[in-house]
């Protein structure tokens, strides 16, 4: 496969240079395809930056310039971690179709995943998403998604699909992968009850941004499960991200969706991550495209950070608590890490009657509460979920 077919080199003004050395800044220390530089062997990168600009299947016109938009301030911020090897694709080039960019991003992830390179996406409509998951579902025989927005892009019809109902066809669709979902950040006056109920009839997860903010922390273990996960800007509120298509007065603050983004770069299981539904047109004074740019920079660096843990690989590594929980009757076993700190939870299910567990991250907060002989919720639906 010749990645220089998929995509058109990045072609930008040289960044200005206003705060730092020129030899410093981010868009010095990677490597950039252009006309002069085409796509080479990719095994020295551990990362690939890809500009979507796509909205065919959206009332957001207007956000296909966003890739550009946001490259050019990435571009601008300091230099990344140099132990991580960057490369910067370019814009993916747009087929005749919609459909023809999802499969195209869809071939795109196959391949970077058998290169072991993560694919980070710079939208686009978040519509996009759904060409990750053609590709994940070929790989993964299980797929955890996270999303961050302010709705819930779900619909009653069957047939429709674009960047407002996506979601209809990765987790109800029949005949595909399982698929563990999960919401951050949703606004109880922007969502129909009747997709809420839908979703947890599935045991799937959704948490209210006024949940979300009493304690921001409690997003990590969400994240640090996950495979994908794709924001919208439209999680922002209006005065923080300008530059979308639905402004609300209320939503995440800009520094909140920084460290949202730096939790997700810390996850352990991840293996795309996507920023969408910036639109150029109506933002001031680029303040939109600063914080999509600094969301990516903050999610690149938790990236150079992560460390790998598994509990049921390294048990040594980890310090284990056992509670027994009364009223069901279960025993709760805590696994607390030596290096960082993190949390996980033991969930017994069966497979075929026999017995196993799992292990999903959780936090502090779920052990004190099962300390107090409460279940936490965490556990209680991931019981369900498996069993």
């Amino acid at each position: 496969m010749d990645l220089n077919d998929y995509f058109d080199p990045v072609s930008l003004d040289r960044p200005q240079q206003k705060f730092l050395t020129e030899k410093s800044v981010f868009g010095r220390n990677i490597t950039t395809h252009t006309p002069d530089g085409p796509i080479r062997d990719l095994k020295h990168f551990n990362l690939a930056l890809i500009g979507v600009p796509e909205e065919r299947n959206s009332p957001n016109k207007g956000c296909s310039k966003a890739p550009d938009k946001i490259r050019s301030k990435l571009y601008e911020l300091i230099k990344p971690n140099s132990r991580l090897k960057i490369i910067d694709l370019g814009n993916l080039k747009i087929g005749d179709a919609v459909n023809d960019t999802y499969f195209g991003i869809r071939d795109i992830v196959t391949e970077l995943i058998t290169r072991n390179v993560f694919p980070v996406f710079i939208g686009g409509t978040q519509d996009l998403t759904y060409g990750t998951f053609l590709a994940f579902r070929k790989h993964k025989k299980f797929i955890r998604l996270v999303t961050v927005d302010s709705k819930i892009d779900l619909t009653n019809d069957i047939k429709k699909f674009d960047s407002q109902s996506y979601l209809g066809k990765i987790i109800f669709e029949k005949g595909v992968a399982p698929v563990s979902y999960t919401n951050i950040g949703d606004q109880v006056y922007l969502v129909d009850q009747k997709d809420v109920d839908q979703l947890k009839k599935s045991f799937y997860d959704t948490y209210r941004l006024g949940v979300i903010r009493t304690n921001l922390k409690e997003t990590e273990p969400v994240l640090r499960d996950a495979n994908m996960i794709s924001i919208d800007i439209g999680s922002v509120k209006q005065a923080d991200a300008p530059g979308q298509y639905n402004p609300s007065p209320n939503g995440f603050y800009a520094d909140e969706i920084c460290q949202i983004s730096r939790y997700a770069g810390l996850s352990d299981n991840l293996a795309s991550f996507g920023l969408y539904e910036v639109n150029p047109e109506f933002d001031m004074g680029n303040q939109t495209v600063h914080l999509a740019a600094q969301m990516i920079w903050y999610f690149i660096d938790g990236f150079s950070r992560k460390t790998v843990e598994q509990p049921n690989i390294k048990p040594e590594e980890f310090t284990q608590y056992i509670i027994h929980l009364n009223e069901v009757k279960q025993e709760l076993v805590f696994y607390k890490s030596v290096k960082t700190n993190r949390w996980w939870l033991r969930t017994p299910f069966l497979r075929k009657n026999t017995p196993y567990h799992t292990f999903i991250a959780c936090s502090y907060n779920d052990y004190m509460k099962a300390s107090n002989q409460e279940i936490p919720d965490r556990w209680w639906k991931a019981f369900q979920k498996f069993n």
